[in-house]
């Protein structure tokens, strides 16, 4: 049994989606990469005792061929960064965006939490029901369009997930200067949080979705 049809069967409320059907193609597509060299580089970085970490860059990412494939043909030569968020999450918990897409390698099984700026209110809500929950398997290389919501990928395993990051360089870097904007959390990332996720609303997050603070059982 495939581990997609092993999480379906723990998480029967929860419809999980093969990253290949088409419904992804609302929030972003199949990258052609080869991903071997950065996978086996991942797989060296210690995983934490708990929690998630996520570093922008990570130098022995950005030294293999793959950087300047990525940065070529996904970002058009703009100047990027390859980092890793990695680490132990289940839950929905916020969602944020950018102003370009996002590059995601999965280094393990993972599933992301997905949405669309668009179904934001004019309220600057938006009910969690309005997300869908996409499975990759290690290996899976997507781009994840600006226009989509996302945030900490979800384990598919008790072993943790593990997941490479492509950005463009600066974005998730603390802010120089104050920005007026209240949902921008960090250099090029907007962000509102879960309405009971009090730790990130106590760091300045904006609330934001409502609903059910999805969680993804493993």
């Amino acid at each position: 049994m495939s581990n997609l049809s092993e999480l379906r069967k723990k998480n029967p409320c929860l419809p999980l989606i093969d990253v290949s059907s088409a419904e992804f193609a609302d929030y972003g597509r199949l990258l052609s990469l080869d991903s071997d060299e950065i996978i086996e580089a991942a797989n060296k970085i210690p995983m934490p005792s708990s929690g998630s970490v996520y570093h922008a860059s990570e130098e022995a990412f950005e030294a293999l061929p793959i950087a300047e494939v990525i940065k070529n043909t996904v970002f058009g030569t703009l100047d990027t960064e390859l980092g890793y968020c990695y680490g132990y999450n289940e839950y929905l918990n916020a969602a944020e965006w950018h102003f370009s897409s996002e590059v995601n390698i999965a280094v393990t099984d993972l599933v992301l939490i997905l949405g669309r700026r668009q179904d934001i209110g004019a309220d600057g809500k938006l009910s969690s029901s309005q997300m869908k929950a996409f499975y990759l398997p290690a290996g899976t290389a997507v781009e994840v369009y600006a226009t989509t919501l996302h945030f900490c990928p979800c384990q598919a395993s008790d072993e943790g997930f593990g997941c490479v990051v492509g950005l463009p360089v600066g974005t998730n870097l603390p802010l120089e200067v104050p920005s007026a904007d209240p949902l921008l959390f960090r250099r090029n990332k907007w962000l509102i949080a879960h309405e009971k996720n009090e730790g990130l609303i106590a760091r300045g997050a904006v609330p934001g979705i409502t609903g059910e603070n999805i969680c993804v059982i493993h």
